[in-house]
């Protein structure tokens, strides 16, 4: 969450990047959070000011009954049980205002850098980067009208190429659990195991530590990087434990650095980690649904980096590189897109989707958000570093991506690289499939 010191010191910028993100009643919604606070300090500061008062009556206490004075001493005895029963009061109307004021900054999202553009949808989306071609500053997404021909004479959609070829049992899937549990067959095993150690294999040479977490997490772990209390409707709960099934590995892995002071030496962190990922995806529907471009299981490698603040910027540049690399070594179309204000998560200060093409179904599919959140997750997390210069402790940034999200990779896989001979098989992933192509 926002800090507070950032909220009081730099109360307009707070504002207007709240606005930029469109959220609603930005300027309320940070003065509620400012009254809440005040509340609290004045109570703090009552709270303080009773107990010294306290204190120093007691100490007359004493001094009056040695001098036989006991009708004065119960006077000032009664004047301090009052004040006692008066700090039991303030000090409730303090921890009150706390949590009030604390569940009104959990509802409100982090503010975007100033370079993120502004724009309330996807298609106000800026493309800066392109396998195709270069793009123009300031291009969006709206306007963007490069597609890429790749000369396929009436290219099958992947489900139908899954079915062809038996990779994919979406059907069997429906039967043992559901919709968007899809069942791998054969050699749609074997390329989905293959793309998980290619990109584990890569991470690795770029110095991600890997890391095998829980699949299931805490509801303090989903507070500490956002999706609680923000998005519980989208992660599957298992009631009796109050345990969630995780929606990416960013949840695990983050939290393994909370209420943590690391050496500021031993940034930047850099971990990675294959898991399955849950999520109940309410609402969607059409066929952004159909065959894997939506599952509510899928397999996903992550890449999570803990810095310190004047490096963080860095690091988000080198996960950049890091992502792109894989998508060259795939030989799939791809662009990469600045996330305008208004399609930004709740937790990032800024944000660049990885888009692949799909050949047969006309269409960019997104398979990798790379973010930097800022001290939002960490001010959560109480994920903090101890500064080498002042030795005092100060909150890291925290920031994750898809390296990359499978499903949607296989799709462009299968639709791209669809041939009268079969299914051809990109070089970088043949060492790993053990076969050149699906026939």
């Amino acid at each position: 969450m926002l800090t507070l010191k950032l909220i009081t010191e730099n109360t307009e910028r707070v504002i207007k990047g709240l606005e930029k993100k469109h959220f609603q009643n930005a300027r309320q919604a940070i003065e509620q959070v400012l009254a809440t606070d005040k509340q609290r300090r004045e109570a703090q500061q009552q709270l303080d000011n009773n107990k010294m008062e306290s204190n120093q009556l007691s100490k007359q206490i004493g001094a009056l009954m040695k001098e036989g004075k006991r009708s004065e001493a119960e006077e000032v005895k009664n004047k301090v049980a009052q004040l006692k029963q008066n700090e039991k009061v303030l000090k409730e109307t303090m921890e009150n205002a706390e949590q009030q004021r604390d569940a009104l900054l959990c509802q409100i999202p982090n503010i975007p850098y100033d370079e993120v553009p502004e724009g309330s949808s996807a298609a106000d989306n800026h493309v800066v980067k392109s396998n195709l071609r270069e793009c123009v500053p300031g291009d969006t997404v709206g306007n963007w009208d490069v597609n890429p021909k790749l000369g396929i004479d009436n290219p099958l959609p992947h489900w139908e190429l899954a079915k062809k070829y038996n990779l994919i049992d979406f059907d069997l899937g429906v039967k043992i659990t559901g919709a968007g549990f899809p069942v791998y067959i054969g050699k749609g095993a074997r390329l989905q195991r293959a793309l998980i150690n290619f990109f584990l294999d890569e991470a690795r040479k770029s110095g991600y530590t890997e890391i095998m977490p829980p699949t299931v997490v805490n509801a303090a772990s989903g507070y500490g990087t956002g999706q609680l209390p923000d998005k519980e409707g989208q992660m599957y709960h298992c009631e009796v434990d109050d345990f969630y099934l995780i929606p990416t590995a960013e949840v695990p892995v983050t939290n393994i650095y909370r209420d943590v002071i690391l050496d500021e030496k031993d940034l930047p962190i850099k971990n990675c980690a294959y898991t399955e990922c849950f999520r109940r995806e309410a609402g969607s529907y059409g066929k952004d649904v159909r065959g894997l471009n939506r599952l509510h299981e899928f397999s996903k490698i992550e890449i999570v980096r803990i810095d310190k603040p004047e490096h963080s910027r860095e690091s988000h540049q080198e996960m950049l590189a890091h992502v792109e690399g894989l998508l060259k070594k795939l030989e799939l179309p791809y662009r990469i897109l600045l996330l305008c204000g208004g399609d930004q998560s709740f937790t990032s200060s800024i944000c660049y989707d990885f888009e692949v093409y799909s050949e047969a179904q006309g269409r960019w599919l997104e398979v990798s958000s790379v973010s930097n959140f800022d001290t939002y997750q960490a001010n959560r997390l109480k994920c903090r570093y101890r500064n080498a210069a002042t030795k005092k402790p100060e909150l890291c940034h925290t920031l994750n991506g898809s390296a990359l999200a499978l499903p949607r990779i296989v799709a462009a896989l299968l639709e791209n690289n669809q041939t009268p001979q079969g299914i051809r098989i990109p070089a970088a992933l043949v060492p790993y499939t053990g076969f050149e192509i699906i026939d």
